[in-house]
């Protein structure tokens, strides 16, 4: 099957090719505003563009793949209003908007080698990049595509004919009915390139420009970095979905009126993560409904927090494999304690072929590799991949093509299957020591059972049996872990 991405643009499938001349796939995605922690839901939009670049790879491309940093203060809203992110979140800590961009960064760096995605070709931070953004808001305003304001440089959308286009907006209904305050805007599209700092107040992040000091708006700046490094023509622009309405389609108006040019061939967009919540009902009853995550509630789960409930991160990385990007992926406990059980029982089968990995020459091996080829090449079909690789293992081909087709479709779900687990080698030599481990699960399978049937008696006096192995469990509402007692 020929490699093919889902394109927001069209909302279809659409056939990837390279143009011709064109050395490497030319690639940009949204990164982080390093204000907070990245959540986990956040960190699924990096782990699907992880994937797309690792079958890119796999079908032969190489890419250029630019992430940037927001590490600029901007404002709270794509409404241009509001705080500003940097400012929020250093007078939450009681540091400069400079240390928390640094430390900030510094937890998202650690996160994302964690959960082992692969380096960009080029990190961008935005502050980096003020005077390319100066650059590109001169050439839109030489062009006529702005308007001064008070407080700052706009962009006039109604100049811009395909504006609705690619979100598929009801423009005029939306300038009609806008609700908003407005100010000096011309129309609710219309957004910031160029904002001015307050003539009573310094900003923690300004700089000059030749319409006095301020700041640069949010969307500019990923037109800027990406037209920087990879020319006014993208062959892949990623982000999650809730960039498709304002920042995508802004960055499509500002770099289109710039260049004269398409911006971006494809558009891939991740769907979002959704935890779980219970709803009180009239009748008394509870009703769970899922939502999406968000750090503006200020409740998120982060990498560290599932690190410190037990799980490694690749548990997490194993469990976005679960859902096609484009769908929900509905986050629970139980679920990802199933994602950790079935990772676990995958290196049980993948860590005995560690080092016999031969050559793929039988017909059966060589269909196995062109199953999942075909799996990842349609759209990032990751959930079907996954089930090619377990259907191959209980094949009746030798270990040496299954230890080869390991490593060959590990290159793309990048779970280091190549390497045995860490924390589950304190399990097996915890069994060498002399705890029988096979036993003390088998134990708790059972007290799970007796506790499921509400038999307190046989749960207790299990709990009593593994006190005499010197077992100490420990249960929470995500479930049951166990030590031994020093």
């Amino acid at each position: 099957m020929a490699l093919q991405f889902y394109n927001t643009a069209s909302r279809k499938k659409e056939l990837f090719t390279l143009p011709e001349g064109v050395p490497a796939v030319r690639m940009y995605c949204c990164g982080p505003t390093v204000y907070h922690f990245a959540h986990i839901g956040n960190l699924r939009t990096y782990i699907f563009e992880d994937f797309l670049v690792r079958t890119l790879n796999y079908y032969g491309y190489k890419v250029n793949h630019i992430v940037n940093i927001t590490d600029v203060g901007h404002l709270t809203s794509d409404a241009d209003s509001g705080d500003d992110k940097m400012e929020k979140g250093a007078a939450r800590e009681g540091k400069s908007v400079w240390d928390i961009a640094k430390f900030y960064t510094d937890a998202f760096m650690a996160d994302w080698h964690r959960l082992n995605i692969q380096e960009p070709t080029r990190w961008t931070p935005a502050t980096q990049h003020i005077q390319e953004q100066i650059d590109l808001v001169k050439t839109l305003e030489e062009k006529g595509f702005t308007y001064r304001t008070s407080d700052g440089i706009y962009f006039d959308s109604l100049k811009f004919p395909r504006y609705a286009d690619f979100a598929r907006l009801d423009v005029e209904n939306l300038r009609k009915g806008s609700r908003i305050d407005m100010g000096e805007k011309k129309n609710a599209t219309d957004f910031a390139l160029w904002k001015f700092s307050p003539k009573d107040k310094k900003r923690a992040m300004e700089w000059n420009s030749p319409w006095g000091i301020g700041f640069p708006g949010w969307h500019i700046e990923c037109s800027a970095m990406a037209m920087k490094y990879n020319g006014p023509t993208l062959d892949i622009h990623c982000g999650g979905t809730d960039h498709i309405r304002v920042h995508h389609t802004n960055e499509i108006a500002q770099s289109e009126c710039a260049n004269g040019v398409q911006f971006s061939r494809f558009w891939m967009h991740g769907e979002f993560l959704r935890t779980a919540s219970e709803e009180k009902l009239e009748d008394g009853t509870t009703e769970t409904k899922f939502g999406k995550m968000s750090k503006s509630s200020g409740e998120f789960l982060t990498v560290t927090l599932l690190m410190d409930r037990g799980f490694n991160p690749l548990d997490y990385r194993y469990f976005a494999l679960g859902s096609h990007y484009r769908n929900y992926l509905n986050f629970t406990w139980e679920a990802m304690e199933g994602a950790k059980e079935a990772l676990k029982s995958l290196h049980k089968k993948t860590d005995a072929l560690i080092g016999k990995a031969t050559a793929i020459t039988s017909e059966k091996a060589k269909a196995f590799q062109e199953d999942f080829k075909n799996a990842i090449g349609d759209d990032l079909n990751m959930p079907r991949a996954l089930g090619i690789l377990n259907t191959m293992l209980k094949s009746d081909i030798d270990d040496g093509e299954k230890a080869a087709l390991v490593m060959d479709m590990d290159k793309v779900f990048g779970l280091k299957l190549d390497e045995p687990r860490e924390d589950y080698k304190k399990k097996a030599d915890e069994g060498a020591a002399g705890v029988d481990v096979a036993k003390i699960e088998e134990l708790l399978a059972a007290r799970k059972e007796a506790r499921a049937n509400k038999n307190w008696a046989e749960s207790d006096r299990i709990r009593d049996e593994l006190a005499a192995m010197n077992v100490v469990i420990k249960d929470s509402k995500e479930g049951t872990t166990w030590s031994i007692k020093e």
